[in-house]
Formats: C-alpha cells, structure tokens, sequence
C-alpha cells in the first residue's frame, strides 16, 4: 500500500493548476449527447481511469487475496488496464485528453461527474442494460433518487453507482483525547494538536471549512457549502489560511500519506477517507467520527467515455461493478459502502458479523443507511448558478482553485 509511485503526487499538483483552466459549463442536451443503450461483444481490452483501492486485481503487496478484476478479466476476455489518479481534478484532465478517445471510463466523484457531464466527455446509459441497478441505495438511485444530480442530468443517467462514504474526522486515540466531537480541533488555532492537523489536498476541501462555518458562523447565512456567496467564500478561504498557517503539519491526496503520516506521529488528526482507518487502527490506534457540525462525502460513479475506443467492455465493467459481491470485496478492502444494498448483507456475512457489531463496526456502519447518506454533504462541482433564488451569484470552481493555491502557498 505504501509503496505506491510519488510520481503521482507530482502530477496531482500539475492538475490542480490546470483545472483552473477550461472548465466546462453548458451540459450537451438533445442529441448531443452519446447514450449507450445495448452491449455487444467485448473488444477484448478496457482503459480506466481509478481512484486507488477501486480496482484491485490481488497484486498490491500484502492484500493479494482482494482480487476483483481478473474474475472479470476471466469472464468477459476484457483485459483491464488502470491509471491510477489521486483527485478529481487529475481524472477530468486524463478524460479530456485526445477528445476523450484515450480511456474507456473512470471512477467519478462528484466534483468530477458534473464537469464531465457538461463538457460532453462522457456518455449517457441506458438503465435497463443494468439489472442490479434497481437494488442501488435509494437516495442515489436513478429512479426516484433525491441525491443524484452528481449523475442524473436532464433525465439522462450518466453512469453507475459504486461506492460512497464520509470525509470523517480521523485521529490518533493515544494523542488526542478526549475523543474529539467537532472540527475544531482541526480549525482553531486554539487546538492542542497544532502542528499536527492534516487535511484534504484539493480545492473541494474549501467546502470543509464553509460546512464548519454554517455551524459556527450563522451569520454567514451558509445553506450549501459548495453554493457560497464571495462574502462566504471569502470566509471559507480566511479560515484555510489560518489552518494552513496554525495546525498544518502535510496536506494529503494520496491516501497512503496520510497513512504514512500516522503511522510515523506526524499527524494525529485530520480529515479521512474510510480506506484511511482501514489500514491504520491497528498499528496507528486510530479511531473515526462523524462530528457535530456533519461531514462532507463522496458517492462515486462508474462513467463511460462518449469516445470509448472499448465500450462494450466498459459496459460489461459497469454491469459487474454492480453485483453485491463485487461491491462488498471492495467495501472490505476500501472500507466504503457499496451503493447496492445487497452487497451490505455480503458483508456482514462475509466479516461474521450483523446487527449491532456491524454498525459498531466504523467502516461499515453506513452501508445501506439512507439517512446517513443524504447526511452527508456530497462533492459536486460548484458553479456560478447557486441553484437557489440567489441566481448567478456562486463562486464557481476555477476560483476554487485558484483559491487552493493561494491557500497551499504554491
């Protein structure tokens, strides 16, 4: 796990800058958008784009038994091959690259889907090519959903739905006590962990502090963190400086730093991803929590390129990624919840566990949990339109990013 290539961080950076670049705004409607609504032979290869930890094929040292690929590979002769990419910024950039016509699809986040929906870089699906799409959560279901704009445009479904979790408070039970029960020990300059904070690599985290914010400055009138006024965003941006400046001790997008980074005692506290306590309450004795003030989060998509050089394969790999199996080997080794409900059960079944021990269970507590999800404020692209009587008064997402840097220093 930990010794996944750095290089990667150094092109997460580049892409940072470069989506302030570009940003797609219009989404294609009518016939200008490509729908996929039957799937043939498979070609017989499929080019991803992944978040790591999505598509594991029993070759990362130590976790050789997580193998969800080369049963695919086996059964549909598609053979997978992966780019990884540690932000949403990095994954729409590779998206675009030569008209979309280099990868089949990518594993999208929110803050990705939605630019990638409007620049017309992906394509549409028709449900029914999917039967397990009827068992996904609904909150983020496409029939009747009300979580679902990151994938459901003008009627049309973009994708299928993979994983989703919290940005939850991570920290060290040793160093920080008594356990924390709001983000302040993050965001203050008054926490005992100062020097030892860390925090999300991305611009999106600026709506981390704007969440923190609503609770702690009302007046700010925050109802949306990733829909803020220049006055709110402002807001947001000052608080980042001062934790950058105060608490800061290494900012993380890939998700084996922050697990350096406990393991080693050089961050105690911090935001997470569930992948992140997997692999570090044992030797790190962390623990998890969703604090007072909530959490943002994340629901993934499996989207297919409107240019897939392999759509049948694409198809076939959106189709699997589906089945409760497939989604519960990913949950156990990502700690994430698998968007069909079923693959809950899986996983209760497959850990010994249910009732109680499975919610006692900080990973897994959330899988199935509709409340829980639609708790959680999920990553979507912010844009001018505030989608609110406000109008078009939102800071959208290039000014995000130039924000991050200015917030980074970099």
């Amino acid at each position: 796990m930990r010794k996944v290539s750095r290089w990667l961080v150094v092109v997460a950076a580049l892409a940072l800058t470069a989506a302030a670049c570009g940003d797609d705004t219009e989404t294609p409607s009518g016939d200008d958008v490509k729908t996929y609504d039957t799937i043939g032979e498979g070609e017989g290869q499929l080019k991803l784009i992944a978040w790591h930890g999505y598509t594991e094929d029993g070759t990362t040292e130590g976790y050789e038994e997580y193998d969800w690929v080369t049963p695919f590979e086996d059964e549909t002769g598609c053979q997978v091959d992966v780019t990884y990419g540690d932000s949403s910024d990095e994954m729409v950039q590779l998206m675009r690259q030569g008209g979309g016509a280099e990868y089949d699809g990518v594993s999208a986040s929110g803050d990705a889907s939605n630019r990638l929906i409007a620049g017309g870089h992906v394509g549409a699906v028709d449900p029914a090519l999917f039967p397990e799409m009827q068992n996904v959560i609904a909150p983020i279901n496409p029939d009747g959903g009300t979580n679902i704009d990151h994938y459901v445009v003008d009627g049309k479904v973009f994708g299928t739905p993979y994983m989703y979790g919290p940005n939850f408070l991570m920290y060290n039970t040793e160093e920080v006590s008594p356990a924390p029960t709001s983000w302040d020990v993050t965001f203050e300059t008054s926490s005992p962990y100062a020097g030892k904070v860390t925090a999300y690599d991305s611009p999106i985290y600026i709506a981390d502090a704007a969440m923190y914010l609503m609770a702690h400055q009302p007046d700010l009138g925050i109802t949306d963190p990733y829909e803020l006024s220049q006055e709110q965003f402002d807001a947001a941006v000052d608080l980042l400086k001062q934790q950058n400046a105060e608490l800061i001790s290494a900012y993380w997008a890939l998700y084996t730093d922050e697990i350096d980074g406990f393991l080693d005692g050089s961050m105690v506290v911090g935001t997470a991803w569930p992948v992140n306590l997997t692999f570090t309450k044992a030797d790190a004795h962390t623990a998890a929590v969703i604090p007072s003030e909530g959490a943002t989060g994340w629901a993934d998509t499996w989207m297919i390129s409107a240019n897939a050089p392999n759509p049948n394969c694409m198809l076939k790999w959106m189709d699997w990624t589906l089945q409760p199996d497939v989604q519960a080997e990913v949950g156990i080794y990502y700690g994430a919840a698998g968007s069909n409900v079923d693959s809950c059960t899986v996983i209760a079944d497959t850990l010994g566990k249910g009732g109680q021990d499975l919610v006692d269970s900080v990973e897994y507590s959330f899988c199935g949990n509709a409340e829980f999800l639609n708790s959680l404020h999920l990553w979507k692209t912010p844009q001018v339109a505030c989608g609110d009587d406000r109008g078009d008064a939102c800071i959208d997402y290039s000014q995000w990013t130039q924000a991050w840097t200015e917030i980074r220093g970099t």
